[in-house]
């Protein structure tokens, strides 16, 4: 049985890990931006949205199921790692073959190389997806920070360098590859699990029949996801969907470190304690509070530091994506609680209810797209805030069967991050008017928006600041006494 400190303690090594890999490929990020043009990025944009549907395929929904399932031992892991590794050959051989026709379809004829060599990746993130889903499972956190870290500081050296060396669009590429190779490595010889020579059709039949319903659904996801970018790399200039995917990339940031943190602990928890729904529903709500008390204020101090952010840190060349950061903060701050949703209904083995939820989702957001394209780039980006919206209600509303734990329940519950976010946002607002640097703009906004934040929770004594202060910041005391 997973314990409360433990599922606490690993939330606070996955968010390091998140937040201290993400810092470092954050500074890579905004090196390479200075140096590199929108057009380029908007090139490696096109092709990744090849690369991350074949990474969708080749887990398949198979590792969800490594987590999900009971007694999980080594025959299965095996069995999952050579089914992924036999696949991704498969899929990389179509995407070699397939890359002129891309080149051709998009009218550049150095997309087929990039994309033959960028494909790489596929091998290894089939290899460290089992890897990843074994850590999960054992709640190993502590020593994804290290290789994370080691992996992402490593490529983004070498993509700094090629950078600088002049290589161009090539210095993405070989960012992206060192990255999977240098993690895969490293996790090998942190992570002390080994495959072992064994295929079992039975097992793989029965984490197949689990998974297929969230492959699904992550397909679906994924390919109603990158759409967008195929369409905008054709309809429109590469730079524009390199503002599109720069500005999608930022509020992405935020809300994936702290979201996906908790996400990867609550699944296994969730899953751990599936037969007692009464503490399923106790441990999402303090998730739900959690998760909105870090990503909600972030979020809305992006929202309106954007132009200071970007002038600062990206330069001029990218002011036309300041508006698309504004519009995806929006649209991302309702996203944390649909992802605790999603990981009980996963964990409480319902996929089949994902997977529906997921076709009414997407029949309604195939009609955004369609009017939206039909308008501007801008109205594409904003027809996701509507879905992102429209998704509360869908996504929320099976747990009230479930769990009891309905929509206007779960609305209550995040309340008070709303209110003192917007409060922190209003606060800050007039700073972007003052006739100063960028810099000094930043710095007044962070300083007064924290300020106002924590001061406001601390007021009314929030249950979520109450939480983290005596939890969180307890555990960061405790470890910075041990190391004395």
């Amino acid at each position: 049985m997973i314990k409360k400190e433990s599922i606490a303690r690993s939330f606070l090594w996955k968010l390091l890990e998140r937040f201290s890999s993400q810092a470092m490929s954050f500074i890579v990020t905004i090196l390479l931006s200075r140096i590199l043009m929108p057009e380029e990025y908007g090139i490696i944009a096109i092709l990744l949205v090849f690369v991350n549907i074949a990474n969708v395929i080749i887990d398949g929904g198979l590792n969800t199921a490594l987590i999900q399932k009971k007694g999980a031992d080594n025959i299965d892991f095996s069995t999952i790692l050579y089914f992924s590794l036999g696949l991704s050959v498969i899929i990389y051989l179509g995407l070699y073959l397939l890359a002129p026709s891309i080149a051709r379809f998009y009218d550049n004829e150095l997309l087929a190389p990039v994309l033959r060599v960028l494909s790489i990746n596929i091998f290894f993130n089939s290899f460290n997806a089992v890897q990843r889903a074994y850590v999960s499972k054992h709640m190993l956190f502590g020593r994804l920070f290290y290789c994370s870290f080691v992996a992402t500081l490593v490529s983004g050296i070498v993509g700094i360098a090629m950078a600088y060396g002049d290589y161009g669009v090539w210095a993405l590429v070989g960012q992206q590859v060192v990255n999977q190779v240098t993690l895969t490595g490293i996790m090998w010889f942190t992570i002390k699990w080994r495959p072992i020579l064994a295929f079992s059709f039975t097992r793989f039949k029965g984490l197949f029949d689990y998974g297929w319903k969230i492959f699904l659904t992550n397909l679906i996801i994924a390919i109603y996801e990158d759409i967008r970018s195929l369409v905008i790399g054709k309809v429109y200039r590469k730079a524009t969907l390199a503002y599109f995917d720069r500005g999608k990339q930022f509020p992405t940031l935020i809300m994936s470190n702290i979201s996906i943190s908790l996400q990867t602990i609550l699944l296994p928890a969730f899953a751990d304690i599936q037969d007692n729904r009464e503490r399923v529903r106790l441990m999402m709500k303090r998730s739900i509070e959690i998760t909105n008390f870090f990503i909600l204020p972030v979020l809305m101090g992006l929202l309106v530091a954007a132009k200071p952010f970007v002038l600062l840190l990206l330069t001029e060349k990218w002011i036309e994506a300041v508006p698309f950061i504004q519009i995806f903060c929006i649209a991302y701050m309702m996203m944390p609680i649909q992802s605790s949703n999603m990981s009980a209904i996963k964990a409480l083995g319902y996929s089949d209810i994902t997977l529906k939820l997921e076709i009414i989702k997407k029949v309604i957001e195939a009609i955004i797209l369609v009017v939206s394209f039909m308008m501007n780039v801008y109205a594409v980006a904003w027809g996701i805030v509507l879905y992102n919206f429209i998704c509360i209600i869908i996504n929320l509303y099976p747990c009230k069967r479930l769990l009891n734990y309905g929509i206007i329940e779960q609305l209550k519950d995040i309340t008070s991050p709303v209110l003192t976010s917007v409060a922190m946002g209003l606060s800050i607002f007039w700073l972007t008017w003052l006739d100063i640097h960028p810099a000094w703009t930043l710095l007044l906004q962070a300083v007064l928006g924290i300020t106002v934040y924590v001061s406001l929770h601390a007021m009314f004594k929030t249950s979520c600041y109450v939480y983290v202060k005596d939890h969180f910041v307890s555990e960061l005391v405790r470890r910075g006494r041990k190391s004395v």
